[in-house]
């Protein structure tokens, strides 16, 4: 039977729009990261820099001290550990410390990113992202919102693939530089993105097309969350990254058990 990979959220800064400050010091880290594991988490991914819209970004050291101490004290950890950044020198120090994948939300727009991955033969996640978190509100506009997203991850997944990389997974990116419209219709053609012949990774937790549908603030979107990861692995996606991994563990056991019958 299919089993959806889940990707356990574990944000070590001081504003993430959900969790931001909650998992700043190293100890309650490591022991929400120990929680996620064994609640079902098969990745933890670590992030030091928030991507939330409007957020600015933090320097390589300042993300280094917030995420380097985690992956060290993650190392030879049950579950692979995923480090998300786009920084190539955060990725490499965080490859050393213990990490083995690079999810990168800009779909490794910075070529160094490349030579990293290839270098420590680590896994990508390419995402697709609409210019930068600062402004990727501001202006959302697309031809065709679904075949544009599938050609840059094409493009991407090519260079990549030149590179020497062989482990490669896609997000369409939910939520980045996408309006509410967008997300659902991402949600709802996913299948389309299949054709590329790459794990699908999607991550619509917690995020504001939810609240903008239901208006609910961020801690009561945990039923928009499972509907739309139950929806999501129904049209194809292979690995859901989401902060509640309990409570979606046990809906993703239904949809792939509906998924495969």
């Amino acid at each position: 039977m299919h089993k959806t990979k889940i990707m356990g959220i574990l944000n070590v800064t001081p504003d993430s729009f959900s969790d931001g400050g909650k998992f700043i010091d190293v100890e309650k880290a490591i022991k929400r990261a120990k929680q996620m594991i064994a609640e079902g988490a098969d990745i933890i991914d670590v992030g030091g820099e928030s991507s939330r819209p409007g957020s600015d970004p933090v320097s390589i050291e300042d993300e280094l001290r917030r995420v380097k101490p985690v992956i060290e004290q993650l190392k030879g950890a049950s579950v692979p550990i995923s480090i998300d950044t786009y920084k190539p020198d955060v990725a490499e120090e965080c490859i050393k410390a213990g990490a083995s994948i690079i999810n990168d939300i800009t779909g490794l727009k910075d070529k160094r990113m490349l030579e990293v991955a290839e270098k420590y033969k680590a896994s990508v996640v390419i995402m697709h992202m609409l210019g930068k978190p600062k402004t990727m509100q501001q202006d959302i506009t697309y031809k065709d919102v679904i075949g544009d997203i599938k050609q840059f991850l094409k493009e991407k997944v090519d260079l990549a693939k030149k590179a020497g990389i062989k482990e490669i997974m896609i997000d369409p990116g939910i939520g980045f530089g996408k309006t509410t419209e967008h997300n659902l219709l991402i949600l709802k053609r996913l299948d389309e993105f299949k054709s590329l012949g790459y794990p699908i990774l999607i991550g619509p937790s917690r995020k504001s097309f939810i609240g903008n549908i239901t208006g609910l603030p961020i801690n009561e979107r945990l039923e928009g969350t499972i509907t739309s990861i139950a929806i999501a692995i129904m049209n194809g996606a292979d690995i859901v990254r989401v902060h509640d991994v309990r409570e979606c563990k046990r809906a993703i056991q239904i949809a792939d058990a509906i998924r495969c019958a």
